[in-house]
C-alpha cells in the first residue's frame, strides 16, 4: 500500500509554489527569437530552449491566450529561471514583466536595434549566470499534497477506458483525498459524457461554468459547418484500437477523474487554478497541445495513460506514461514507465494499480527522468484560437 504521508524532495520557489524539476529556459515571444534561443542553448550546456513557430500578427483572445502560455510557461514551479527573447522591445517586456511577478530571475533580451551576435552574446553571458545560480539552489522535502498534478490520455483503446484510465483515476481519488490541485480537460473527448461530469460538479454555479465550456466549443464546431467528430473523433489509431465511437472514448475518459473526485472549478486554457481540487480545463485534445497547456497552468507533473502508444513528452513538465495494453508494453516498452497490463488479466487490483503510478510519481518527483524525458521528446506546441492578422 502506497504511503500517503511520504514526503517528496522538490524546490520552494519564490512564490511559494514547489517544483519537481531546476530548468533553466531561454523562451522566446515569436518564431523570428528561435535562432537566437537555441544558439544560446548551444553555447551555454544545460539551458533549455523552447522554440515554437508562433507571436507575430495574433490578436484578440488569440493573443492573449499566446501571452498567457508564455507567461505560465515561464512562472511554472519546474522553472528556476528564465531569459525571454523577442523581436521588439515591447511584447518581450510584457512577459518578462508577467514572470517576474511570481518573483524568479528573469531577464529579456530584444533583438531589434541589436541583432543577433549582440543578442547572442549578452544572452549566453545571462543564461551561463543563471544556471550555475541554479545548479547550487536544494532540494526540502514537502508533502504529496503540494504536488500540482495534471493527467490527459492519448492513442486510446478499449484497455485505455478499461485499464490505463481507471489506474489514473485511483490516484487520482487518493491525491483528492490530501488536498491536492489536479486538473483535467480534453472538451471535445468528453462529448457525450458531458452530463456525467456537470452531475460531478460540487456547485451549481461549477456545473454552469462546466456546461459555458462545453457548449462554446460546441458552438465552435458548429460555426464550421461540421455536424460530427467522425475525421479526427475517434483517431483512426482509436478506432483501431477498438473504439467505435466518440461517446465510448468519452465515458473511457472520464475514468481519469476517479469515483470520488468532485469538479471543484473550471479555468479555461493557460489559466492557473485558484485553490485545491480537481478543476476542468477547457482544452485541445491534440496530446502535445494539451501537456502544454498544464505545463502553462502551473502543473509540475503530468499523468498520461495511453493504448495504442503515444510518444509524447514535455520540457518542463515530466510526462508518465500508463499502458493497461499488453502489446503496446511489448513493442513500445521504451515509452512506458507504469506497466499496469496486470489490471485486465486480473493479477492486479485496480487499487493496486493506483499505488503502483503514485509511487512512480515519488520517484519522478525525486528525479527520476520519465521516457519521455530520457529519450528527449520535448514536445513544446502552443494553442492558436484565429488566423493570423
Amino acid at each position: 500500500m502506497f504511503n500517503l504521508k511520504q514526503k517528496f524532495m522538490g524546490w520552494r520557489r519564490e512564490n511559494g509554489r514547489v517544483g519537481v524539476r531546476n530548468h533553466v529556459i531561454l523562451l522566446p515571444v515569436d518564431d523570428l527569437s528561435n535562432a537566437v534561443c537555441e544558439a544560446v542553448a548551444h553555447n551555454i550546456k544545460g539551458v533549455m530552449a523552447l522554440p515554437h513557430p508562433y507571436g507575430r500578427l495574433q490578436f484578440g483572445a488569440d493573443l492573449e491566450l499566446h501571452f498567457r502560455t508564455l507567461i505560465g510557461t515561464g512562472s511554472n514551479p519546474n522553472v528556476a529561471a528564465v531569459i525571454v527573447v523577442g523581436i521588439e522591445e515591447g511584447w518581450t517586456k510584457k512577459i518578462t514583466d508577467g514572470i517576474a511577478a511570481t518573483g524568479k530571475p528573469v531577464f529579456g533580451y530584444s533583438i531589434e536595434l541589436h541583432g543577433d551576435h549582440d543578442t547572442i552574446m549578452r544572452a549566453s553571458k545571462k543564461a551561463k549566470e543563471l544556471l550555475q545560480w541554479a545548479s547550487e539552489l536544494t532540494r526540502d522535502a514537502f508533502d504529496l499534497k503540494e504536488l500540482w498534478v495534471s493527467t490527459k490520455c492519448g492513442e486510446s483503446d478499449t484497455t485505455s477506458g478499461c485499464g490505463a484510465n481507471p489506474t489514473v483515476g485511483n490516484a487520482f481519488d487518493k491525491l483528492y483525498g490530501l488536498g491536492s490541485t489536479l486538473v483535467f480537460g480534453e472538451t471535445s473527448e468528453i462529448t457525450g459524457g458531458e452530463q456525467i461530469v456537470a452531475a460531478r460538479c460540487r456547485t451549481p454555479a461549477v456545473k454552469d461554468q462546466f456546461m459555458a465550456m462545453f457548449n462554446r466549443y460546441q458552438a465552435m464546431i458548429n460555426r464550421h459547418k461540421t455536424s460530427d467528430l467522425s475525421d479526427s473523433q475517434p483517431t483512426k489509431g482509436n478506432i483501431a484500437g477498438g473504439l467505435t465511437t466518440i461517446e465510448e472514448k468519452a465515458l473511457g475518459n472520464i475514468q481519469k477523474i476517479g469515483k470520488k473526485c468532485l469538479v471543484d472549478g473550471v479555468i479555461d486554457k493557460a489559466e492557473m487554478p485558484t485553490g485545491p481540487g480537481l478543476w476542468f480545463m477547457d482544452s485541445s485534445s491534440a496530446a502535445a497541445e494539451m501537456v502544454t497547456l498544464c505545463a502553462a497552468s502551473g502543473f509540475v507533473v503530468h499523468f498520461f495513460p495511453t493504448g495504442q502508444g503515444n510518444v509524447i513528452g514535455n520540457p518542463i513538465l515530466p510526462v508518465i506514461k500508463i499502458c493497461a495494453n499488453p502489446r503496446t508494453v511489448r513493442t513500445m516498452s521504451e515509452h512506458i514507465d507504469v506497466d499496469s497490463s496486470a489490471l485486465l488479466q486480473r493479477e492486479m487490483t485496480l487499487d493496486a494499480a493506483g499505488d503502483k503510478l503514485l509511487d512512480m510519481m515519488l520517484r519522478t518527483a525525486n528525479g527520476r527522468l520519465t521516457a519521455a524525458e530520457a529519450l528527449g521528446h520535448r514536445e513544446f506546441v502552443l494553442t492558436r484560437l484565429f488566423e493570423s492578422a
